[in-house]
Protein backbone atom coordinates (compact mmCIF):
# COMPACT_ATOMS: atom_id res chain seq x y z
CA UNK A 1 0.00 0.00 0.00
CA UNK A 2 1.29 3.44 -0.89
CA UNK A 3 2.22 5.63 2.05
CA UNK A 4 -0.26 8.51 2.02
CA UNK A 5 1.36 10.55 4.77
CA UNK A 6 2.31 13.96 3.47
CA UNK A 7 5.82 15.28 3.99
CA UNK A 8 6.00 18.20 6.45
CA UNK A 9 7.95 20.07 3.74
CA UNK A 10 5.26 19.63 1.08
CA UNK A 11 3.51 22.90 1.93
CA UNK A 12 6.64 25.05 1.92
CA UNK A 13 6.19 28.18 -0.16
CA UNK A 14 8.93 29.08 -2.69
CA UNK A 15 10.55 32.01 -0.89
CA UNK A 16 10.55 30.26 2.48
CA UNK A 17 12.06 27.13 0.92
CA UNK A 18 14.85 29.10 -0.76
CA UNK A 19 15.61 31.08 2.40
CA UNK A 20 15.86 27.84 4.37
CA UNK A 21 18.23 26.37 1.77
CA UNK A 22 20.45 29.48 1.69
CA UNK A 23 20.68 29.63 5.47
CA UNK A 24 21.55 25.94 5.71
CA UNK A 25 24.22 26.26 3.01
CA UNK A 26 25.72 29.25 4.82
CA UNK A 27 25.80 27.18 8.00
CA UNK A 28 28.10 24.57 6.44
CA UNK A 29 31.28 26.61 7.18
CA UNK A 30 30.38 26.53 10.89
CA UNK A 31 30.38 22.72 10.67
CA UNK A 32 33.53 22.18 8.61
CA UNK A 33 35.80 25.07 9.62
CA UNK A 34 37.77 25.44 12.82
CA UNK A 35 36.62 28.07 15.31
CA UNK A 36 39.50 30.34 14.27
CA UNK A 37 38.75 30.11 10.56
CA UNK A 38 35.03 30.57 11.11
CA UNK A 39 35.79 33.73 13.09
CA UNK A 40 37.82 35.01 10.14
CA UNK A 41 34.85 34.32 7.88
CA UNK A 42 32.38 36.08 10.18
CA UNK A 43 34.64 39.13 10.24
CA UNK A 44 33.83 39.42 6.52
CA UNK A 45 30.16 38.50 6.51
CA UNK A 46 29.00 39.39 10.04
CA UNK A 47 27.83 42.91 10.80
CA UNK A 48 30.58 44.95 12.44
CA UNK A 49 30.34 48.38 14.06
CA UNK A 50 30.58 51.04 11.34
CA UNK A 51 33.89 52.38 12.69
CA UNK A 52 35.43 48.92 13.01
CA UNK A 53 38.24 48.02 10.60
CA UNK A 54 36.17 44.94 9.70
CA UNK A 55 33.08 46.88 8.59
CA UNK A 56 31.85 46.48 4.99
CA UNK A 57 28.56 47.78 3.59
CA UNK A 58 27.49 44.36 2.32
CA UNK A 59 27.40 43.08 5.89
CA UNK A 60 23.92 44.57 6.39
CA UNK A 61 22.71 41.77 4.09
CA UNK A 62 25.17 38.92 4.59
CA UNK A 63 25.06 38.91 8.40
CA UNK A 64 21.53 37.51 8.46
CA UNK A 65 22.50 34.30 6.66
CA UNK A 66 25.21 33.11 9.05
CA UNK A 67 24.72 31.67 12.53
CA UNK A 68 26.87 31.02 15.56
CA UNK A 69 25.71 27.56 16.59
CA UNK A 70 23.14 24.79 16.29
CA UNK A 71 20.68 26.30 18.76
CA UNK A 72 20.93 29.65 16.99
CA UNK A 73 20.10 28.36 13.52
CA UNK A 74 17.53 25.77 14.67
CA UNK A 75 15.46 28.39 16.51
CA UNK A 76 15.51 30.81 13.58
CA UNK A 77 14.82 28.23 10.90
CA UNK A 78 12.05 26.59 12.94
CA UNK A 79 10.35 30.00 13.25
CA UNK A 80 10.77 30.62 9.51
CA UNK A 81 9.42 27.14 8.75
CA UNK A 82 6.45 27.63 11.13
CA UNK A 83 5.33 31.18 10.39
CA UNK A 84 6.83 31.89 6.97
CA UNK A 85 4.56 29.84 4.66
CA UNK A 86 1.26 31.29 5.91
CA UNK A 87 2.72 34.81 5.73
CA UNK A 88 4.05 34.29 2.21
CA UNK A 89 0.73 32.80 1.09
CA UNK A 90 -1.17 35.72 2.67
CA UNK A 91 0.87 38.72 1.49
CA UNK A 92 2.46 37.21 -1.62
CA UNK A 93 6.04 36.13 -2.40
CA UNK A 94 7.34 39.57 -3.40
CA UNK A 95 6.08 41.33 -0.30
CA UNK A 96 7.21 38.47 1.89
CA UNK A 97 10.74 38.65 0.48
CA UNK A 98 10.76 42.43 0.95
CA UNK A 99 9.50 41.98 4.51
CA UNK A 100 12.28 39.52 5.31
CA UNK A 101 15.12 41.60 3.88
CA UNK A 102 13.90 45.01 5.05
CA UNK A 103 13.39 43.72 8.59
CA UNK A 104 16.82 42.09 8.57
CA UNK A 105 18.54 45.21 7.26
CA UNK A 106 16.53 47.44 9.58
CA UNK A 107 17.54 45.24 12.50
CA UNK A 108 21.19 45.73 11.59
CA UNK A 109 20.77 49.50 11.29
CA UNK A 110 19.20 49.78 14.75
CA UNK A 111 21.86 47.51 16.25
CA UNK A 112 24.70 49.65 14.86
CA UNK A 113 22.91 52.83 15.97
CA UNK A 114 22.57 51.54 19.53
CA UNK A 115 26.23 50.51 19.45
CA UNK A 116 27.17 54.04 18.38
CA UNK A 117 25.47 55.58 21.42
CA UNK A 118 27.05 52.93 23.64
CA UNK A 119 30.51 53.76 22.27
CA UNK A 120 29.81 57.47 22.80
CA UNK A 121 28.85 56.84 26.40
CA UNK A 122 32.18 55.06 26.96
CA UNK A 123 34.67 57.40 25.25
CA UNK A 124 32.69 60.57 24.52
CA UNK A 125 32.74 60.08 20.75
CA UNK A 126 31.10 57.84 18.15
CA UNK A 127 34.40 56.89 16.52
CA UNK A 128 38.05 56.47 17.36
CA UNK A 129 40.76 57.90 15.08
CA UNK A 130 42.70 54.64 14.80
CA UNK A 131 41.55 51.44 13.09
CA UNK A 132 42.46 49.45 16.21
CA UNK A 133 41.77 49.93 19.87
CA UNK A 134 45.00 50.92 21.57
CA UNK A 135 45.67 50.92 25.29
CA UNK A 136 44.64 54.56 25.78
CA UNK A 137 41.09 53.94 24.60
CA UNK A 138 40.75 50.82 26.69
CA UNK A 139 41.96 52.75 29.72
CA UNK A 140 39.46 55.54 28.96
CA UNK A 141 36.69 52.96 28.97
CA UNK A 142 37.84 51.65 32.35
CA UNK A 143 35.73 48.76 33.60
CA UNK A 144 33.87 48.76 30.26
CA UNK A 145 37.02 48.13 28.21
CA UNK A 146 35.92 44.63 27.26
CA UNK A 147 32.55 45.95 26.12
CA UNK A 148 34.23 48.53 23.89
CA UNK A 149 36.60 45.92 22.49
CA UNK A 150 33.74 43.54 21.70
CA UNK A 151 31.78 46.23 19.88
CA UNK A 152 34.72 46.76 17.53
CA UNK A 153 35.81 43.17 17.09
CA UNK A 154 32.80 40.85 17.58
CA UNK A 155 30.39 40.94 14.61
CA UNK A 156 26.65 40.33 14.78
CA UNK A 157 25.36 37.30 12.88
CA UNK A 158 22.03 35.55 12.52
CA UNK A 159 18.58 35.87 10.98
CA UNK A 160 16.90 36.76 14.27
CA UNK A 161 16.16 40.37 13.27
CA UNK A 162 14.39 39.26 10.09
CA UNK A 163 12.60 36.50 12.03
CA UNK A 164 11.31 38.96 14.63
CA UNK A 165 9.94 41.08 11.80
CA UNK A 166 8.04 38.03 10.52
CA UNK A 167 6.75 37.25 14.01
CA UNK A 168 5.39 40.77 14.46
CA UNK A 169 3.81 40.70 11.00
CA UNK A 170 2.21 37.35 11.83
CA UNK A 171 0.93 38.66 15.16
CA UNK A 172 -0.59 41.72 13.47
CA UNK A 173 -2.32 39.74 10.72
CA UNK A 174 -3.38 36.76 12.85
CA UNK A 175 -3.58 38.18 16.39
CA UNK A 176 -6.10 35.65 17.68
CA UNK A 177 -4.58 32.51 16.18
CA UNK A 178 -3.76 30.16 19.03
CA UNK A 179 -0.26 28.72 19.09
CA UNK A 180 1.16 25.81 21.04
CA UNK A 181 4.61 26.43 22.47
CA UNK A 182 7.13 23.97 23.84
CA UNK A 183 6.99 23.59 27.63
CA UNK A 184 3.69 25.51 27.77
CA UNK A 185 0.72 23.10 27.96
CA UNK A 186 -1.95 25.61 26.90
CA UNK A 187 -2.45 27.48 23.59
CA UNK A 188 -1.48 31.16 23.52
CA UNK A 189 -2.87 33.76 21.14
CA UNK A 190 -0.28 35.13 18.74
CA UNK A 191 -0.74 38.73 19.88
CA UNK A 192 0.11 37.88 23.49
CA UNK A 193 3.12 35.79 22.51
CA UNK A 194 4.56 38.58 20.35
CA UNK A 195 4.02 41.18 23.08
CA UNK A 196 5.81 38.91 25.56
CA UNK A 197 8.80 38.45 23.22
CA UNK A 198 9.12 42.18 22.56
CA UNK A 199 8.97 43.06 26.26
CA UNK A 200 11.53 40.36 27.02
CA UNK A 201 13.91 41.71 24.37
CA UNK A 202 13.53 45.25 25.71
CA UNK A 203 14.25 44.04 29.24
CA UNK A 204 17.31 42.05 28.18
CA UNK A 205 18.55 44.79 25.85
CA UNK A 206 18.43 47.57 28.41
CA UNK A 207 19.49 45.26 31.24
CA UNK A 208 22.87 44.52 29.61
CA UNK A 209 23.38 41.45 31.77
CA UNK A 210 26.87 40.01 32.14
CA UNK A 211 27.60 37.16 29.75
CA UNK A 212 24.70 38.03 27.46
CA UNK A 213 26.13 38.35 23.93
CA UNK A 214 22.78 38.39 22.10
CA UNK A 215 22.05 41.41 19.88
CA UNK A 216 18.69 42.19 21.48
CA UNK A 217 18.32 45.56 19.77
CA UNK A 218 18.66 43.84 16.40
CA UNK A 219 15.62 41.76 17.38
CA UNK A 220 13.77 44.92 18.40
CA UNK A 221 14.79 46.62 15.16
CA UNK A 222 13.44 43.74 13.09
CA UNK A 223 10.19 43.81 15.04
CA UNK A 224 9.89 47.60 14.58
CA UNK A 225 10.39 47.41 10.82
CA UNK A 226 7.90 44.53 10.60
CA UNK A 227 5.31 46.69 12.35
CA UNK A 228 6.03 49.69 10.10
CA UNK A 229 5.80 47.65 6.90
CA UNK A 230 2.48 46.03 7.76
CA UNK A 231 1.07 49.47 8.56
CA UNK A 232 2.60 51.07 5.44
CA UNK A 233 1.18 48.36 3.19
CA UNK A 234 -2.27 48.85 4.71
CA UNK A 235 -2.62 45.17 5.57
CA UNK A 236 -5.34 44.39 8.08
CA UNK A 237 -5.84 41.60 10.58
CA UNK A 238 -7.30 38.45 9.09
CA UNK A 239 -8.31 36.62 12.24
Amino acid sequence: MMNSRQSPFANLTPVVKNLLIINLICFLPFIVLSDHNYQILTNWVGLSYFNSPNFKAWQFVTYMFFHGGWQHILFNMFALFSFGPILEYTIGPKRFLNLYFICGIGAGILQVTVQAFAVHSLIGAFTIPLPTLDESYLQAAGANAQTLYNMYHVPVIGASGAIFGLLVAFGMLFPNMELMMLFIPVPIKAKYLIIFYILLELYLGFGQFAGDNVAHFAHIGGALFGFILIKAWGLRRLQ
